[in-house]
């Protein structure tokens, strides 16, 4: 029986990488061009893989718009295979909603035009998620190809029985930590070992004697993939003629120009019983440890940092309150949230929102999260508008001011919040602006106090009054100027339900004596403590924290460290001589911030000698594209200082520590880290990832060479053994690093780099970070009794900010307090609320942080029963229980 070889065209379409968008945008409009010309002239031509991406299509489109109907043909005909997806992501970086939304739009964007390739396609993602083969089990896929993340050990290799990683084929199946399992196809000889096809004789001889011996090595059937093209690479226009050409030399094979719908299903027929099985994430763990490129989660910190508050804004505020708002008008902005959606996820493929491209294609970037964030707020505050006009606050009096304050997260949420409330208004058209401004100075404001609905009087600090320039844009007439009056209010709102609203109104106030209370301790040294933590803060600004419920003491956090990085974009590199500048041990100035009843913040300015960048031999090293591993480049030996302020904030009874740092960075080639050691004996630890809490081992495999191991997260990471734990959660700081020595938690909070990296030298001077930066992040603790889970779902909904609305007092269908969605289960983590792309169905997503089955309950306030949906958000037979299955991802809907 020949063996077959499956020849697929394609080209690997990074929108933007080491140039500038518009510079491979040009060069995607020539390819375009040429395949089409190629499917219209060539019959024996069988198709082009447009890479699972959908975008390409509107990328092309924008420039010829009257090569639609080309397209369209070529589509039909079978000659352009289109689509799962609508970008290819970089599956770690982005949140579980934005990797269900790029298959939610690439499905919307593929029906537009054809049958989709039905394949999960992930070449070059630097390493795979986990939950991968359940989430394409939900989305009707039931294979994925991927490049990175196995290490794949040919028949005559060793295969090691602790690299549970290593493949032995590259063809395997990929099982979750559900046990959902896919066909998983590894680009083994990578996504170009087809790639220039010689059409000459002697060429494709040794080409091909080359290239089947590499692809036989690791295939498990007779049927081979040859993969003919890479990144950016134009179509090969004579591929039918190298193809009769290896047909002819090497008679005992046989050479197909196909597909991958073709070649899977063939390849299937003869898939082996013993091919091997991979489970969960697909990280590279068992190699040498230099090319896991997790790096590039603290590449460019401020793009994490942007993509996780847009995020949080689409998903967490402007969508839930658009599903409240549609109980109310019936209409709910599809279009609009898919126009901001695309903008973020434009984002997201993995050279852009990884950090790793050159100065000019990031710049582009933060427009886009600008205009995709924008379009959110808006949207949330027309929702909010609805909400607040059907919510009854005819409980108040004449003489006060209403505000409504939301939680739209999944949780119960205890937060500080501040509310901006207008006292006093005058319009333009009732005189002169200054007049009118300087009229509102100088009325008197009152004293005034914060009541909730039952008339009890809130804990709050109201500022002194501001007046400033506003503006309305009525929806039926012309726009409104006026100068109004604001104070604006600090209170502690506790334990508030998920998908919740509760009434606030700020009065005029009957003076009495403030109430006295202090989480700051007079002690010789200052202490923050509550009824839960007390935290003392020594000398050089580090902390010792005691967990009352546990009786856990924990020493030396908040220590900072700072390292030199002599490597790129992708991968941190430490110099070869010099250790790591600490904060411990340097004097630390601390200064009270705030002390109320309900919130305490003391300041911590730390000053560190830094080295100003590396020794300019580095800049000689990149030039000549010298391999990172082997620079000899040191820091150099001129300081300067760099001045670190954290501010810490304790709240009245929380477990949980909240932390703001900021500082200007003007030193280069550097990484800076916030320590935390635990003192906890554990060989392993959890951290958030994609529909998943994932467990990972504290120490490195035995081929680990790198001398750090760099971790993916997205809201935080934790540490525990049977008694106690601590949980470092964050916001945008998407890299960590546990040192196993002392299961230290190190947060990346900064790092400096001036080039990309990778096969060439691209200067990337802008990666440096130079410049002001902010970075919030807090530490939590549990207990035994205490759930870790309980301090994983504060860690979410601190992403989460309430929303405010003031409105007036007024009647509405809606009481004052109460909640859209009720949701119970220890283990289960809410990741979305919304109508469905057809408005049936109320969508309510989540999944199971743990290993074992969880009792959940999701209800609607109008009770209406649930049923089962798949990830494309398509009604299924089954039916809803109360049992979630250990790391279930489970989408439920109601009927609309």
């Amino acid at each position: 029986m020949k063996k077959k070889v499956y020849i697929i065209s394609h080209s690997h379409w990074d929108r933007e990488w080491y140039m500038a968008y518009e510079q491979h945008h040009m060069r995607l409009i020539e390819l375009m061009d040429d395949v089409l010309e190629l499917a219209e002239t060539d019959p024996d031509f069988d198709s082009f893989h447009l890479d699972g991406q959908t975008i390409i299509l509107d990328d092309y489109l924008q420039v010829r718009p009257e090569q639609k109907v080309a397209v369209q043909k070529a589509i039909t005909e079978g000659k352009l295979r289109i689509g799962p997806f609508y970008i290819l992501q970089d599956d770690f970086l982005i949140s579980s909603e934005s990797n269900v939304r790029n298959m939610l739009i690439g499905k919307k964007e593929t029906e537009k035009w054809g049958p989709a390739v039905n394949l999960g396609y992930f070449p070059d993602t630097f390493g795979n998620m986990g939950q991968t083969p359940q989430m394409m089990k939900q989305a009707g896929l039931d294979a994925a190809a991927f490049g990175r993340g196995v290490k794949p050990v040919g028949f005559n290799n060793e295969v090691l029985d602790d690299e549970n990683y290593t493949s032995q084929y590259s063809e395997m199946w990929w099982q979750g930590p559900d046990g959902s399992t896919v066909l998983g196809l590894l680009f083994a000889n990578w996504y170009s070992n087809g790639n220039e096809i010689p059409a000459e004789r002697e060429e494709a001889i040794t080409f091909w004697t080359q290239k089947l011996a590499e692809a036989e090595t690791f295939a498990s059937t007779n049927h081979l993939l040859m993969m003919n093209g890479v990144d950016h690479q134009p179509v090969q226009k004579n591929i039918t003629k190298a193809i009769a050409l290896a047909n002819e030399l090497f008679p005992e094979y046989e050479f197909i120009h196909s597909n991958f719908d073709e070649y899977l299903k063939q390849m299937r027929e003869e898939l082996p019983e013993e091919v091997g099985t991979v489970h969960g994430e697909l990280t590279s763990q068992e190699t040498d440890g230099w090319f896991t490129l997790a790096n590039t989660a603290s590449a460019r910190v401020y793009l994490k940092q942007w993509n996780t508050k847009v995020q949080r804004q689409l998903e967490n505020i402007t969508e839930p309150l658009a599903a409240m708002a549609y109980d109310l008008t019936k209409q709910y902005p599809h279009d609009q949230l898919d126009y901001a959606w695309k903008l973020l996820l434009q984002n997201h493929p993995h050279d852009s929102i990884c950090g790793c491209s050159v100065d000019e294609v990031h710049r582009e970037m933060i427009p886009r999260f600008e205009k995709a964030n924008e379009v959110g707020v808006f949207l949330a505050e027309e929702a909010l508008a609805h909400l607040v006009e059907s919510i009854d606050t005819s409980g108040f009096s004449g003489k006060s001011y209403p505000f409504i304050v939301f939680n739209t997260s999944g949780y119960e949420k205890s937060d500080v919040v501040k509310v901006e409330v207008e006292i006093e208004r005058k319009p333009f058209k009732e005189g002169i602006p200054h007049e009118l401004w300087e009229e509102l100075v100088e009325s008197t404001t009152p004293t005034f106090e914060v009541i909730d609905t039952q008339g009890n009087i809130i804990p709050a600090v109201v500022s002194t009054s501001e007046v400033r320039f506003g503006y309305d844009l009525p929806k039926d007439r012309f726009r409104v100027p006026y100068m109004a009056k604001y104070v604006e209010v600090e209170m502690q709102i506790t334990d508030m339900p998920a998908f919740s609203w509760n009434s606030f109104a700020l009065q005029e106030a009957i003076l009495k004596e403030k109430e006295e209370s202090s989480m700051i301790k007079n002690t010789g040294n200052y202490v923050l403590e509550n009824s839960r933590l007390t935290a003392r803060i020594n000398e050089d600004g580090t902390l010792e924290v005691v967990d009352k419920h546990s009786g856990k003491t924990y020493t030396d956090l908040l220590t900072i460290e700072d390292t030199g990085d002599i490597g790129n974009e992708y991968i941190y590199k430490q110099p070869e001589e010099g250790s790591p500048i600490l904060s411990s041990g340097h004097p630390a100035e601390i200064s009270v911030i705030k002390d109320e009843p309900f919130i305490a913040q003391l300041k911590i300015v730390q000053r560190l000698m830094i080295p100003v960048a590396a020794e300019a031999l580095l800049d000689q090293e990149q030039k000549a594209v010298v391999d990172f591993r082997y620079r000899k480049a040191g820091r150099s030996t001129t300081l300067k200082e760099l001045e670190i302020e954290t501010i810490v904030t304790m709240e009245k009874d929380a477990t949980r520590l909240a932390f703001e740092t900021t500082l200007n960075n003007q030193m280069k080639d550097h990484r800076l880290r916030m320590l935390f050691p635990t003192g906890l004996q554990a060989e392993t630890h959890e951290a958030d990832s994609i529909y998943e809490v994932v467990t990972r081992p504290n120490k490195v495999s035995k081929s680990w060479e790198n001398p750090t191991n760099p971790q993916h997260q997205h809201a935080f990471v934790n540490i525990h053994d049977e008694r106690s734990g601590m949980t470092v959660s964050n916001f945008g700081l998407n890299e960590y690093e546990i040192l196993p020595e002392t299961n230290t938690i190190a947060l990346t909070l900064l790092r400096s780099v001036g080039e990309m990296g990778d096969w060439g030298y691209f200067p990337t001077p802008e990666a440096q970070c130079l410049g002001d930066h902010s970075f919030f992040y807090a530490i939590d603790f549990h207990g035994e009794e205490t759930t870790r889970y309980a301090t994983y779902k504060r860690a979410y909904a601190a992403q989460i900010p309430f929303s405010v609305k003031q409105t007036t007092n007024h009647s509405g269908q809606l009481k004052g307090k109460d909640a859209y969605l009720t949701v119970t289960g220890e283990a289960f983590a809410v990741t979305a609320v919304k109508n469905s792309g057809n408005n049936q169905a109320l969508v309510v997503r989540g999944f199971n942080m743990s290993e074992q089955t969880d009792k959940i309950k999701v209800e609607k306030s109008t009770k209406e029963e649930p049923y089962m949906l798949n990830l494309l958000e398509e009604k299924q037979p089954e039916k809803v229980t109360e049992t979630l299955n250990a790391y279930e991802i489970r989408t439920i809907g109601f009927d609309r």
